[in-house]
């Protein structure tokens, strides 16, 4: 009997997969083959999680909270979350603004959710986080991706803003530190993004998923104004990326709606994480984290001097997170054959520039330092060896 095939949405031809997990598969397929490969490619710390939340989310298994939380999460979390904006970055977050999520992607989902449908259109950075303009689609609406590069930080400028946005401009998406670069927006710049989208009604959201993890100046974030929407996890500061768990800090007119969304989306995020997650602002555990932020800060500090001596140009000094955003043009006129080149000959795997946007993409490597410093050491020794053939 013959079938015919379902029809997938119209909206999945504009998501692409991640081409980092080909990479990522590939380099796993070589090391079960016995080679040893240098992981440089994937976005996610090397540390475990801190003992305290692991402490913290085993006694809550014990204690038998395995049962759905309010969908805007535990309030004692929300409260303490409020806390750490009140003492890490001085700003003033009312706990009952704040959505607690399955990870910053249920916090970006959230968001675009209720901002953005078929019509709208949002701003964001290319290079940029690939999921951003993908959830951007998965609502039907289109997402304006803005190149930028060195001379703003690869970062948006009011006069970027100004020259992509139309009628149809429903949100402008900032992400500092951002993913691919590790590049912060000034204060002085999103200051003056922040009063153009509030004259014009356009929604302001900002990713601050790495801003804990600023190396360079002072940390500021956007949750200072009480209308904008604030992004964060606790997978990349807190070490906790396998536990999905970010959340939201939003304007107050937008919690109805966005309580709803939640209620219907995802429920709530995991009870498990939430409990263990109270324990991520213990002294203690601050304490670990700052010891670990100030080695991933010595890693950046050995591997970019190390990358520009090699001719790979990085114009402008990542200020957080842990990516090197390599030009690496002086070597190939294709990232993506050198990044498999690179992984094949001398099992270093990074991530090719076609991820991350359209502008330039065969020009860039996203270059993790999510290893030790060691690790770090050999594959420099390796590319110098590839770059030698």
């Amino acid at each position: 009997m013959s079938q015919i095939r379902p029809r997938a949405a119209s909206r999945m031809a504009g998501i692409a997969p991640f081409h980092v997990m080909a990479i990522l598969a590939q380099a796993q397929a070589l090391e079960a083959a016995g080679r040893d490969i240098i992981h440089l490619e994937i976005g996610e710390p090397d540390f475990a999680t801190p003992a305290p939340i692991v402490e913290a989310g085993v006694a809550a298994l014990r204690a038998g909270h395995t049962h759905y939380t309010d969908a805007l999460g535990l309030m004692q979390l929300r409260e303490a979350i409020a806390g750490f904006y009140a003492t890490r970055w001085q700003a003033t977050v009312d706990p009952a603004h704040v959505v607690v999520t399955p990870g910053a992607s249920g916090a970006l989902l959230l968001a675009l959710g209720l901002l953005a449908g078929p019509g709208d259109e949002v701003l964001m950075a290319d290079p940029g986080y690939p999921c951003n303009r993908h959830f951007v689609r998965f609502c039907d609406a289109r997402a304006v991706t803005v190149a930028v590069d060195a001379a703003s930080g690869f970062q948006l400028t009011l006069e970027s803003i100004q020259r992509h946005a139309t009628p149809a401009t429903r949100a402008v998406l900032i992400a500092s530190p951002a993913n691919p670069t590790g590049t912060a927006i000034t204060p002085d710049e999103l200051t003056r993004i922040h009063d153009w989208c509030a004259a014009k009604g356009v929604a302001l959201i900002v990713d601050e998923i790495y801003l804990a993890l600023t190396y360079d100046d002072s940390e500021h974030s956007a949750a200072r104004w009480d209308d904008v929407f604030v992004v964060n996890s606790f997978s990349k500061y807190f070490l906790m990326t396998g536990w999905r768990l970010g959340w939201l800090a939003a304007p107050a007119w937008a919690m109805p709606a966005l309580e709803r969304l939640a209620q219907n989306l995802f429920l709530a995020a995991s009870t498990p994480a939430q409990h263990a997650a109270l324990a991520a602002f213990l002294p203690a555990t601050l304490d670990e984290l700052e010891a670990r932020k100030a080695e991933l800060r010595a890693r950046r500090d050995f591997l970019l001097p190390a990358l520009r001596e090699r001719g790979f140009v990085i114009p402008t000094q990542p200020q957080g997170a842990f990516y090197l955003y390599a030009d690496c043009s002086g070597h190939t006129d294709d990232s993506g054959q050198f990044a498999q080149a690179l992984l094949e000959q001398v099992g270093v795997a990074v991530t090719p520039g076609l991820d991350f946007g359209q502008h330039q993409p065969q020009r860039f490597l996203r270059i993790a330092y999510t290893q030790p410093l060691p690790r770090l050491v050999e594959a420099i020794v390796r590319i110098d060896g590839f770059l030698a053939r």
